[in-house]
């Protein structure tokens, strides 16, 4: 039972929570990738933005001013002073390169008149191209840099103008860039080389990156988001974008755990109120099962005593139907017994006899004859009565007058015993269809009862009559007395025919089995509530006929 209470609780549960944490798994990542991808996009187009208005600079320079002006130092200086006051410190210095690769004119911070760039990389790429961006590196200055070249034509050869951007303006597009606790951004080339500084000190995962630049390739999308564990095993967030024809990688990096927390914490909290769920309900479960049980065992019980009390119950009618006929048979011999006393006495009072010595002796024995027999008569009475065979004539009554007529009746013994009779009647009682007779033997056998009870040590018995509170269509008739009170092992079987607590010759046993049968036939109910020393209160509920 606790196991079956507990799969089908807990199942549904667990169902809903995990379709609730999937639901919410997919929904957040979703957002978490649009965000990243809406992110990257931003900031590549603001890379891009920036490194295409200054390579557009160049070629604006390129195309509107002759190699020989170019070739000028003053006229680059001028230029550069033009530039830096239109755009800040972007542009470091300008220069004009030859095919050769030396440097023609030059304006700018550092000594680099006639510097020899032949064997730099970037001029070797730039030769082959119309307009180029480099990569960033140190070169002859030492410090990071990257160069914008132009390619012209004039003087029978072609040239290089050439301007050098400032790193750090370039660098600060990226390195700001942070994403919740451990997200940052930086740029690679094709190589793996960074482009920019990082803020953090980690070691780039190559593998990835060029997983990512192939699956750009083959997809033809500018940006990827996805998740990879990198060289230390750890699970990253990766949204890449590509940049300069595929030469750069835009990329911005964050821990799974970071960026995946607050769908970390919801499920740490829906396992917690699974855990607290699961608890409370085994707890139930248990607790349940075992009131379930309690039940099921006090069900049992009463289904013993029900199948005790319907035995008894035929042992009675058994008994009812025996107790009739021995009544019948009983009731002739003791009837002849009592007018054959009768005779017997009218012949004492004969002169022959009235001088026997033992006149008072006989006298004595007929009228001790007489007083049984009437005393079997009633008992045998009685035994018919509890045997339903009496005839009882129904009609309407009104029960305050018939309270009122007994207490009348009663009112001289009870006075004999000390004890006051005390009414509280409801003075709109309906009327009620039941055997007069009957309802006066039950109310009878209550009052001699509470009256035997207190004998002469005296006290109060109060009869009230009332709609009943609980039941609307019942009149409840209540007699209660301040008495001794019946002990409560006895209560059980205060309804049992032939048990009584009375000395012998005292009582039948027979009056509240009576007074319980003509109830139950009128489809009424009585009770007792009785403790020790306080008294004893009988409460019978008659039904109103409608």
């Amino acid at each position: 039972m606790i196991l079956t209470v507990i799969i089908v609780s807990i199942t549904p549960m667990l169902l809903v929570i995990f379709l609730l944490i999937y639901q919410f798994n997919k929904s957040y990542q979703e957002k978490t990738y649009a965000h990243l991808n809406e992110l990257v996009q931003k900031h590549k187009q603001n890379i891009d933005a920036f490194l295409n208005e200054k390579l557009a600079i160049i070629r604006f320079l390129a195309a509107n001013y002759t190699v020989e002006q170019l070739n000028n130092r003053e006229f680059l200086l001028d230029q550069l002073l033009t530039l830096r006051k239109d755009y800040g410190n972007v542009f470091v210095d300008l220069g004009l390169i030859s095919s050769s690769g030396r440097q023609m004119a030059y304006a700018g911070p550092y000594d680099l008149s006639n510097a020899d760039y032949s064997g730099a990389e970037w001029f070797k790429k730039a030769t082959g191209l119309n307009y180029d961006i480099s990569d960033v590196f140190t070169g002859l200055r030492g410090t990071p840099h990257f160069i914008v070249s132009v390619k012209v034509s004039g003087m029978n050869d072609f040239y290089l103008v050439r301007a050098t951007v400032d790193f750090e303006s370039f660098n600060y597009l990226v390195q700001n860039l942070r994403v919740g606790k451990t997200g940052f951004a930086f740029i690679l080339n094709r190589a793996g080389q960074f482009q920019t500084n990082t803020s953090v000190d980690f070691k780039p995962c190559q593998s990835c990156y060029s997983v990512f630049r192939d699956a750009m390739a083959i997809t033809k999308k500018n940006i990827q988001v996805t998740r990879w564990k990198d060289e230390s095993n750890q699970e990253q967030l990766f949204a890449v974008a590509s940049m300069k024809d595929g030469e750069w990688l835009l990329v911005v990096q964050q821990q799974a755990s970071d960026a995946f927390s607050e769908l970390n914490r919801m499920i740490y909290i829906a396992v917690f109120i699974f855990m607290v769920g699961g608890i409370s309900i085994i707890l139930m479960a248990f607790a349940t099962s075992k009131r379930m049980v309690r039940r099921v065992r006090r069900a049992d019980v009463e289904k013993e005593k029900m199948n005790e009390q319907v035995i008894e119950t035929g042992k009675m009618a058994s008994l009812g139907e025996l107790a009739a006929g021995i009544a019948h048979e009983i009731n002739n011999p003791v009837a002849i017994m009592v007018e054959e006393a009768g005779w017997i006495g009218d012949l004492l009072e004969e002169e022959d006899l009235k001088e026997s010595q033992n006149l008072e002796e006989f006298k004595r024995a007929l009228n001790q004859i007489n007083t049984q027999g009437k005393r079997c008569k009633e008992i045998t009475h009685k035994l018919l009565s509890f045997a339903r065979k009496t005839d009882s004539t129904i009609k309407d009554v009104h029960l305050n007058e018939l309270v009122s007529e007994l207490v009348s009746l009663s009112a001289q013994m009870a006075k004999y015993n000390k004890v006051t009779i005390e009414t509280d009647l409801q003075d709109d009682l309906p009327f009620i269809t039941i055997s007069p007779s009957e309802m006066q033997q039950v109310l009878l056998n209550l009052i001699n009862n509470a009256l035997d009870a207190m004998e002469k040590a005296g006290g109060t018995i109060k009869i009230s009559t009332k709609i009943s509170k609980l039941e609307k269509d019942h009149i409840v008739i209540i007699v209660e007395d301040n008495g001794p009170g019946i002990p409560e092992a006895n209560l059980p079987r205060i309804f049992d025919p032939f048990f009584t607590t009375k000395p012998v010759g005292k009582g039948t046993g027979l009056g509240l089995a009576i007074c319980y049968g003509i109830i139950n036939k009128i489809g009424g109910k009585i009770d007792v509530h009785s403790k020790v020393n306080e008294g004893t209160r009988f409460r019978i509920w008659i039904p109103i006929q409608k």
